[in-house]
């Protein structure tokens, strides 16, 4: 239903999402729980197979952390994978109450509620997968630096899983449909999100407080992409 709603963004400040259902995603979902129980289980099923490739060609950049916040972690799929993978993490599962009232037990992961726009717990690194292309480029930043917030200097870092699309689309770029079909979509479904180009990630990371970061290549649409204050 949001995608034919797509061509009146340009005349509505709305998104396609809410000029279908008469709100945004997110308050649909919390009145929803079918709708927020999709969401949940095709996130756990993506991260099933993005899990294994970051597991097995990152494995150094969770070296040395002891404990990893997941923002907007869902039902704790994500991190029980890592925490299993690597057994000297313990892992904090972070979303919003709806989310984390129904997230099953996980070992060695801890479910925690609140709004990321408030606070993120404290953890000695961070953790994000498919969560800041729900948002524009204000709302990331503010979340960035939440993140920024609840780590220690001396062991700081976020680690982000996001697509990174190409700034030109030429012959031989294998994944270049996949990109635009995933920001056609996150357009549909979002007011201000976004899939980003490398050159607009560097713009949110240097705006959040990031000095530094790298973009890592997996067998995965999204790559890695490490941010250092």
């Amino acid at each position: 239903m949001a995608l034919p709603q797509c061509p009146r963004l340009s005349k509505e400040n709305s998104g396609a999402f809410s000029a279908a259902h008469g709100k945004d995603v997110w308050e649909y979902v919390k009145t929803n729980p079918e709708h927020s129980k999709l969401i949940n289980d095709a996130m756990a099923c993506h991260a099933q197979v993005t899990m294994r490739a970051i597991i097995d060609n990152c494995a150094e950049i969770f070296k040395g952390i002891e404990s990893l916040v997941d923002v907007g972690g869902c039902n704790g799929t994500t991190l029980g994978m890592l925490v299993k993978a690597f057994p000297w993490m313990n892992g904090i599962n972070f979303d919003l109450p709806h989310v984390v009232s129904i997230a099953p037990p996980c070992h060695g992961v801890v479910h925690v509620e609140k709004d990321m726009f408030y606070s993120v717990p404290k953890a000695q690194a961070v953790f994000l997968m498919s969560v800041l292309h729900d948002w524009g480029d204000e709302e990331c930043i503010q979340i960035l630096k939440k993140c920024i917030d609840a780590i220690p200097k001396d062991t700081e870092k976020v680690i982000i899983m996001e697509a990174v699309l190409d700034e030109k689309i030429g012959k031989g770029k294998s994944l270049k449909d996949v990109g635009i079909m995933l920001d056609m979509i996150i357009m549909a479904h979002t007011t201000n999100g976004k899939e980003r180009t490398a050159k607009e990630w560097t713009h949110i990371l240097s705006a959040a407080g990031f000095n530094r970061h790298s973009i890592l290549k997996i067998p995965a649409i999204e790559p890695v992409i490490v941010a250092y204050p």
